[in-house]
């Protein structure tokens, strides 16, 4: 399994959004993707997920296009969206239920049992999700994003908001999935960038100005502000 994007481009008009992005993910990497506000990010994930098509440019996912293979390449893909959309009057197992459904998940009273005890939420599947602490929250975010098994986790600030604490049970879980997975993980935490990444992915103005092992950098936060000043 490979993500690649090849001189991939995004215009609004007469404003360039991304501008000719090339990389390549492969599986058994957590690649940090970073950026300023503005930078280009949510765009370009936007166009990863097959949620909208390129100016111009490519992205391939094992070799396909995900604008012309969309339902079936997605299967594929977990995403954990920034604002974490969730339905806040269902109670935990209920939801995961809903989603298994969706994704005609086989075996689903199995399968919801395992993700639930893999994310630590056993002592809060019988509640409702409004009755859950933000790192909950978070918790049954990512269940929804690997209860299909995906290949390709995309996860969009997934500690945001969260107290140290909370933010380490998170870490810990995310390189717990790494195995066998691309992990595509935006975040505006440089230490949790530093903490949990193989690999970084630095955009600035629509433009990848850098493609780093973390193992190179020696300082994120002087690395960040050298590319993106």
């Amino acid at each position: 399994m490979f993500i690649e994007a090849q001189n991939l481009s995004k215009t609004y008009g007469k404003q360039t959004a991304v501008q000719d992005l090339n990389f390549r993910l492969e599986e058994g990497q957590i690649v940090g993707f970073l950026g300023p506000n503005g930078a280009g990010k949510s765009t370009t994930l936007k166009m990863l997920l097959g949620l909208i098509q390129p100016s111009s440019g490519s992205v391939q996912i094992d070799g396909k296009d995900p604008q012309d293979q969309a339902i079936e390449l997605k299967k594929q893909i977990g995403y954990l969206a920034e604002n974490n959309p969730l339905y806040p009057e269902m109670y935990v197992r209920e939801f995961l239920e809903f989603i298994a459904n969706i994704h005609q998940v086989e075996n689903p009273a199995v399968r919801i049992q395992e993700v639930i005890e893999w994310v630590g939420l056993q002592k809060e599947a019988h509640k409702k999700i409004q009755e859950l602490s933000k790192g909950y929250q978070q918790r049954v975010g990512i269940a929804l994003a690997i209860l299909h098994d995906p290949k390709i986790l995309i996860l969009d600030e997934p500690t945001s908001g969260l107290d140290p604490n909370q933010r380490d049970e998170i870490r810990d879980l995310i390189k717990s999935l790494q195995k066998n997975r691309i992990i595509l993980f935006s975040s505006h935490l440089l230490s949790e960038v530093e903490a949990i990444c193989d690999r970084v992915l630095l955009i600035h103005q629509g433009k990848l100005v850098s493609d780093s092992p973390m193992k190179e950098i020696k300082d994120l936060e002087k690395f960040f502000k050298e590319k993106t000043s």
